[in-house]
């Protein structure tokens, strides 16, 4: 079984590009940053080359942005081409399946939580984790109690 899911950082926007042919299908490629875990102290990160093809690749087109946290899921490639200067260049590459957001818009746009003047829904500060601070004594208030 040929199966990867991972979940990152893209390092730069996609790239877009049609296929050849009568009809063209939209290709876009990417790079995630994909934490590595085995030393805490020491950040680490490997450099996936990701490839959509058709509506995956529109949508990554007009939604995906550098710096953004995305999960992925889909199937490794491998394949290879003899460069200019006549050098075997080997190539590996994820090929989407699915692909969607990790986190808030807030979230990857560098949002701070409280004290940095936004509200979440229905007026309350937000936690640093981006859900919202409930106040005390508004347990009456809420319909479901």
């Amino acid at each position: 079984m040929n199966k990867v899911i991972l979940s990152g950082r893209l390092t730069r926007e996609p790239e877009v590009r049609y296929s050849t042919g009568e009809n063209g299908v939209m290709i876009a490629r990417y790079t995630m940053a994909v934490d590595r875990k085995h030393d805490r102290e020491r950040q680490s990160a490997d450099f996936i080359n990701c490839v959509a093809f058709g509506r995956a690749a529109e949508f990554a087109k007009k939604y995906f942005r550098q710096g953004i946290k995305i999960n992925i899921s889909g199937h490794i490639q491998t394949g290879s081409y003899t460069n200019r200067d006549g050098v075997r260049v080997y190539t590996t590459d994820v090929i989407i399946e699915e692909q969607e957001f990790a986190e808030s818009k807030a979230a990857s746009a560098g949002y701070t939580g409280p004290g940095n003047g936004r509200e979440a829904a229905g007026g309350y500060p937000a936690d640093n984790d981006g859900f919202i601070n409930i106040p005390d004594g508004i347990d009456n208030d809420l319909p479901f109690c």
